[in-house]
């Protein structure tokens, strides 16, 4: 009976410390009617019928990243890690792997990689690798390669173990230096999972462990310090161009489209006013004492 008493003015005051607790908890739920009576549930009942927001917010993510599996630039490039929602859900690392999957058995990469080795092929790139079909085929393997093993590494596992956003977020308004600067910082800059911004470790040693692995399968006079850190350096600077592209593209796309519809505007008016111009003929005369019924 004492310790019931001493315990009883303290019991209220817990009570109320527990208050803003569940306002908060409640504030972070998802949106739904709020119920006007909650019945006494012990603990395992209420745990089973709480709602999981972590389900609701990957199944989001998923739509969102089935609409990007979908753009492309020229109806050719892949743009698969490219969003224009600037509060898209940040991606799980299975979904991270999923999207780095997607692109790297495009059509676009085995297209970039042939059209590649044809220049080097004709520059007489890697002598070591001889000409003819064999040369060709081997610089088509290290090409594809560079692009699957640095893709591999800067967009799915560095990623997922330094919780890095691996999609390039569109900025598609402003003056076009803020936009061109926003594209250009990309590379070395990115959105983390927090929805924090910070530097892009992923893409930039993506890109370098990249370059060291690729020293196994090119000619022996390449494998050193100084070219697998100008490779990587120059595969990261060549991601700056294709930002600018995706970047500036639907400008360039739009434009076209205008200059298009005036086009066809201007030829309608044209053939409007040829048909206005021309004299109607005139009525054929009837022969006297036949008159026209």
């Amino acid at each position: 009976m004492l310790a019931a008493g001493l315990c009883l003015p303290a019991f209220p005051t817990s009570l109320c410390s527990q208050e803003p607790n569940s306002s908060v908890a409640a504030a972070e739920l998802p949106e739904s009617p709020l119920p006007q009576a909650v019945p006494a549930q012990d603990s395992s009942s209420s745990q089973a019928q709480a709602p999981n927001p972590e389900k609701g917010q990957k199944e989001t993510a998923a739509e969102q990243l089935k609409e990007q599996e979908k753009q492309r630039v020229m109806g050719v490039m892949a743009t698969f890690n490219t969003t224009t929602n600037k509060n898209a859900l940040p991606l799980s690392s299975r979904q991270k792997y999923q999207l780095f999957f997607k692109s790297a058995t495009d059509p676009w990469p085995f297209g970039l990689a042939a059209f590649v080795s044809g220049i080097g092929q004709a520059n007489g790139s890697n002598p070591e690798w001889g000409q003819g079909v064999q040369g060709y085929a081997k610089k088509f393997g290290a090409n594809y390669s560079d692009y699957f093993i640095g893709n591999f590494f800067g967009n799915a596992v560095l990623t997922s173990l330094l919780r890095e956003d691996p999609r390039y977020f569109q900025k598609g308004t402003g003056s076009r230096a803020s936009r061109f600067l926003w594209a250009a910082s990309s590379t070395v800059w990115c959105r983390r999972d927090n929805r924090k911004w910070g530097p892009n470790w992923a893409n930039v040693g993506g890109n370098l462990i990249g370059s060291a692995i690729a020293r196994a399968y090119y000619p022996a006079s390449e494998r050193n310090v100084t070219d697998t850190v100008t490779d990587g350096l120059t595969v990261t600077a060549e991601g700056i161009f294709g930002s600018e592209v995706i970047e500036f593209w639907p400008d360039l796309a739009r434009h076209i489209k205008r200059r298009h519809a005036e086009k066809l505007a201007r030829q309608a008016a044209m053939i409007q006013g040829q048909g206005a111009a021309q004299p109607s003929p005139a009525p054929t005369p009837t022969a006297p004492g036949n008159p026209q019924k």
